[in-house]
């Protein structure tokens, strides 16, 4: 019995050494790769078009949540060694990153299949804009009401040797607290998203036009990919809360993992705009004229 304490505490080490290398490199792939989409976006775009507007606040959104993660990180590889205070502040930058991502996605979706589908958007582009800056303040001014009420829930306990940042309530409000975030949260913003871009593809593949073909495809990925991301680790976290939380450790940590990737890979799918790379060649030669001529070089070579 006392070997296979021990042996599980060694997988359990092992899981949350893992965890914890994984979360430190996310943290340094989401700042370089959202600090340089921002450089881009405040430099290089027009912050008028309501696209770029959305992934400017999508961007400040993954940073925020990106803060979180070297404290996350030591926490899975020692144990929570900052206090109380950092402990709630830390849970309200994590939530307030993850439900802004969700409510600005949902928007974006929903800008996109009012303007695809519907044809219904304002005809002036300045009415446009405004309506775009309400939807991002009220994501944001909803995303700080629900941190709040968050990172209230949560504080240090000390378990034996070792203290963790966790909630303080009860079985039966941990459960309808658990059911009201991925429900209202998740879900619903899911459900919202299948039954727009339903629409707009289906609209996009009868009407033909390849060029807002290739808009509604980079958009449909920023989108897919934060549900592909977060829907694992909702899905073990509701599953988590009828089984004993050791039999989901493993599949626990790895949806964590992808779960928390995401906040590195909408630069990654930017990536895919012709407009972003040219713009990133550009940067490239302020850093280096030979690393441009190489680049140069290779597009007349392609072309």
């Amino acid at each position: 019995m006392g070997s296979d304490v021990g042996y599980r505490n060694d997988e359990t080490f092992t899981i949350n050494t893992i965890t914890g290398a994984f979360f430190i490199l996310i943290f340094i792939f989401s700042v370089m790769g959202n600090c340089l989409l921002l450089c881009v976006l405040v430099f290089y775009e027009n912050l008028k078009n309501v696209t770029n507007l959305f992934t400017l606040n999508l961007a400040c959104s993954d940073l925020i949540f990106t803060v979180t993660l070297p404290f996350w990180a030591v926490d899975q590889l020692q144990h929570w060694i900052f206090g109380d205070f950092a402990c709630k502040f830390m849970t309200l930058l994590y939530f307030l990153g993850f439900y802004s991502s969700v409510i600005l996605l949902t928007a974006i979706t929903v800008d996109r299949f009012i303007i695809v589908v519907l044809h219904n958007w304002p005809s002036k582009p300045l009415r446009r804009q405004r309506c775009a800056m309400v939807a991002c303040a009220a994501a944001w001014a909803i995303s700080i009401a629900a941190s709040v009420s968050d990172a209230i829930k949560v504080k240090v306990k000390i378990h034996f040797y070792s203290s963790t940042c966790e909630e303080h309530s009860d079985v039966s409000d941990e459960k309808l607290g658990y059911y009201l975030q991925v429900s209202l949260l998740f879900f619903l913003p899911f459900a919202i998203v299948i039954f727009c871009y339903s629409a707009i593809l289906k609209t996009v593949l009868q009407a033909k036009n390849r060029k807002r073909h290739r808009t509604v495809v980079v958009v449909l990925c920023i989108v897919a990919a934060f549900f592909i991301c977060w829907g694992p680790y909702n899905i073990v976290l509701v599953l988590s809360l009828y089984e004993p939380e050791s039999h989901y450790e493993v599949a626990y940590n790895i949806c964590l993992i992808l779960a928390y990737s995401h906040c590195c890979m909408n630069p990654l799918l930017y990536m895919l705009s012709q407009k972003f790379q040219t713009v990133l060649l550009h940067i490239i030669c302020y850093i280096s004229v030979d690393t441009c001529l190489v680049s140069v070089f290779i597009c007349e070579s392609t072309n």
